[in-house]
């Protein structure tokens, strides 16, 4: 699963911050660009309860190689098309599949870890995207400088060996999956409770999708080299935090490490936006790689400690929709921002908006609890 994982990012993270470059050079806006992203995540968050309870009736593997396959096609597309508004449509159908990779995967591993070592196995799984994150920026810049059809052929090459991973995996917990197939699931199609703490997730993850499209544009645009110095660095700090912060969590408990978490994303978003300096874009990825870095796998083992097994699939999409829309939502309002304010007023936003993130989830978890 940590294979797979590295894998899908590696692809992703290929793919996601050479678009807006490529979207540019067809002709496309800097908010073009950022609806590239926008519209990977909004449908990614959208389709995700569905995409989610689909996994759980017809195995979790079966889905990872589905989607994968379908994606490796969407990767073939974006080489040959010259049209940036074929690809803003495409991505589109990339974006639902992308969905099923994500709740299938986490639904899979979440049956694999005891309760007890939750938040630590997650974060350790974790680390699989995060080291994909690290390399993939300037791998994908340097495939670049040989054109934009080499990248998407590496990306179709790491889509097929996805799906050559997914297939030799095997259901855990055979009765649940089996039960899971052939019953018809009780309860709501969405895991409202889940849902509604979410939208926490929505909040700082608005400033992620900012700094996932935007954070190479914004090094091009100050002259910083390498201009994927932020997402290098905020993957360096995830992968040297999260194995500490995850254990740490199981014992001290999740509610107790996801907060100050939320403090520092928000400290990490507003460095971002009050200074333009190769060391302030340090700092910010700083911070705000403890705080992000962290917070996911908390969140997830504290939601998941009270769903049933057979509902996972549907879990993980509904944190997915809340988080995929604030990734979303923060590329494509930031593209537009960046193009009307500049990147300060962008950046700005986002910190605001993570700031709310912490009375937000205390009021609510009080309220369902």
């Amino acid at each position: 699963m940590c294979g797979f994982t590295f894998t899908v990012f590696l692809s992703a993270f290929q793919l996601l911050p050479a678009a807006p470059f490529r979207i540019r050079e067809l002709g496309g806006s800097t908010l073009a660009s950022g609806l590239f992203l926008g519209f990977l995540t909004f449908a990614s968050a959208f389709s995700a309860p569905i995409t989610g309870a689909i996994a759980d009736r017809i195995g979790r593997p079966r889905a990872l190689v589905i989607a994968s396959l379908v994606i490796a096609g969407c990767s073939v597309v974006y080489a040959v098309t010259s049209n940036y508004r074929l690809m803003l449509a495409l991505v589109i159908v990339h974006g639902v599949f992308w969905s099923a990779l994500l709740t299938a995967s986490g639904a899979y591993m979440t049956n694999m870890l005891p309760a007890r070592r939750r938040a630590e196995g997650i974060g350790y799984w974790g680390l699989a995207s995060v080291g994909a994150l690290a390399v993939a920026p300037p791998v994908a810049f340097w495939i670049l400088r040989y054109g934009w059809g080499w990248l998407c052929a590496c990306c179709v090459a790491l889509n097929l060996v996805m799906a050559a991973i997914a297939w030799t995996l095997r259901e855990d917990r055979l009765a649940d999956a089996e039960r899971a197939r052939q019953e018809h699931t009780t309860g709501p199609l969405v895991e409202w409770r889940v849902l509604v703490l979410s939208l926490t997730l929505f909040l700082y993850s608005f400033g992620y999708g900012a700094i996932t499209t935007f954070s190479a544009v914004y090094a091009d645009a100050l002259g910083i080299t390498p201009k994927s110095i932020y997402l290098t660095t905020l993957a360096i700090v995830i992968l040297l935090t999260r194995p500490l912060s995850g254990a740490l969590a199981d014992r001290v408990g999740h509610r107790q490490v996801f907060l100050p978490c939320l403090v520092l994303i928000a400290l990490g978003l507003a460095t971002l936006g009050l200074h333009g300096t190769r060391g302030s874009l340090v700092i910010s990825a700083l911070i705000f790689g403890l705080g992000f870095g962290t917070a996911y796998p908390v969140f997830i083992a504290y939601v998941m400690h009270d769903v049933d097994a057979r509902r996972r699939g549907a879990a993980f999409g509904a944190v997915l929709l809340a988080f995929d829309t604030g990734v979303g939502s923060g590329s494509t309002v930031a593209g537009w921002l960046i193009q009307r304010f500049g990147f300060s007023a962008a950046f700005g936003t986002a910190a605001a908006l993570s700031a709310i993130a912490l009375p937000y989830f205390l009021l609510a978890d009080r309220r369902l609890r």
